[in-house]
């Protein structure tokens, strides 16, 4: 895994954890649980293909990426529920699928 990729893990894992989720996950994709909710938390620096499966996802990139992912997600239409945070130096922004 890249140095920034662990970056946006750490980043991911601190996010969920401060919004109460639990965080597990030992690859580059984590899994964000807070009661009845799983969320699959994949940290992606730049945009790349989305994955093809999963209820409810979350990516957490760079806010600079952050248009280009949109952008791929929403050319891509995958079949689920997805979102976007993109990280800034002390904040973060999110984003959701159209409706």
């Amino acid at each position: 895994m890249s140095t920034v990729n662990k970056a946006l893990r750490q980043e991911a894992e601190s996010i969920f954890t401060d919004l109460g989720y639990t965080v597990s996950g030992e690859s580059n994709e984590l899994r964000a649980e807070r009661k009845w909710r799983v969320v699959r938390v994949t940290p992606m620096a730049e945009p790349a293909q989305p994955p093809g499966e999963g209820p409810l996802r979350c990516f957490v990139t760079w806010a600079d990426a952050l248009g280009d992912l949109e952008r791929r997600l929403t050319s891509a239409d995958p079949d689920y529920e997805w979102a976007i945070i993109g990280v800034r130096e002390d904040d973060y922004v999110v984003s959701h699928r159209p409706s």
